[in-house]
């Protein structure tokens, strides 16, 4: 894979051999004095921390044809980092591996989703110099989404055994609650959704549950206290008989301490998305871009090209 990397009146070419055997010394020597360069410009020689941020998009429907962003963040500025073709963890760990280890002190977190080519790829790289960071949006959607298929089974049962269709009728306001994902209820909403939690009492443990999951990512706790905390809601909700989180409890446990370290500084991929949708908004104005190399290009263009270019 071959990206043109251009910033300001410098023109770096770099290359991924996928064979080893290939040049490959020569390869590496030219790739961290690219990389260096590029980090040193692009980031302004940066003496403080940043975060590195690491998701993809699909270039065409359908999930075809991914592409692999690496962002930087500092001062509240998003840095283009590179634009790599695929998102297989080999591609992802041949650019990290770039990176020379004295600017491994430069790097704040790597923040991603819960994909295991992406984490996997900066754990071998990094190891435990920086920080593994899944993204917390992540995690509360994979538990939000138990609540949900629990909510529809729950409803499913209602229409069931309920004698009319009025009985029904009286849920519907505390069905919509839940439906919203509201985290927490004022007394007034409390008071609408006990009809529900009164035919339902495992649905109210779920929402419970939910409900201090997300005042446990709200708190300020340190990651020591907020691994106890998931711990005794995970026995929690296994002595009771639900079982919609066992997928989520699974994820948590094996991903528990990258979903922990969010708790140390807090940093979040929230703006890697907001980027994201941006470049799908700028692919569909081009009518679809499936070029890596111009793809970077326009990236360039579009959210730096008056720092580099303009008067």
């Amino acid at each position: 894979m071959r990206n043109n990397l251009m910033d300001k009146d410098i023109k770096l070419d770099l290359s991924f051999d996928s064979n080893p055997e290939t040049n490959q010394q020569e390869e590496k020597t030219n790739i961290n004095s690219a990389v260096e360069i590029i980090l040193k410009e692009q980031l302004s020689e940066i003496r403080t921390k940043y975060s590195k941020n690491i998701d993809e998009i699909a270039l065409k429907k359908d999930h075809q044809n991914h592409i692999t962003l690496l962002i930087g963040r500092l001062n509240n500025k998003t840095q283009i980092l590179a634009v790599l073709k695929g998102k297989e963890k080999a591609t992802i760990k041949a650019f990290l591996s770039c990176i020379l280890k004295k600017l491994y002190k430069t790097i704040k977190a790597v923040c991603t989703n819960m994909y295991d080519g992406y984490i996997n790829a900066a754990k071998e790289v990094f190891s435990k110099k920086v920080a593994i960071v899944i993204d917390r949006f992540h995690a509360a959607k994979l538990y939000h989404k138990s609540l949900i298929s629990l909510r529809k089974k729950e409803l499913k049962r209602f229409k069931r055994i309920l004698s009319t269709e009025e009985e029904y009728q009286v849920l519907k306001p505390a069905i919509v609650l839940l439906c919203h994902k509201k985290d927490f209820m004022t007394k007034k909403e409390k008071k609408i959704s006990e009809s529900l939690f009164k035919h339902s009492p495992l649905l109210k443990i779920a929402y419970q549950f939910c409900c201090q999951l997300t005042r446990i990512y709200n708190s300020e706790l340190d990651t020591a206290t907020v691994h106890q905390k998931f711990n005794e809601r995970i026995a929690t909700v296994r002595t009771s008989k639900l079982i919609c989180f066992n997928r989520f409890i699974l994820t948590l446990k094996k991903y528990q301490l990258e979903i922990e370290n969010y708790f140390q500084d807090k940093n979040t991929n929230g703006f890697a998305e907001g980027f994201n949708n941006k470049v799908k908004v700028m692919k569909r104005r081009c009518y679809g871009i499936f070029n890596v190399q111009n793809l970077y290009q326009r990236l360039m263009l579009n959210f730096s090209g008056y720092q580099l270019f303009g008067k």
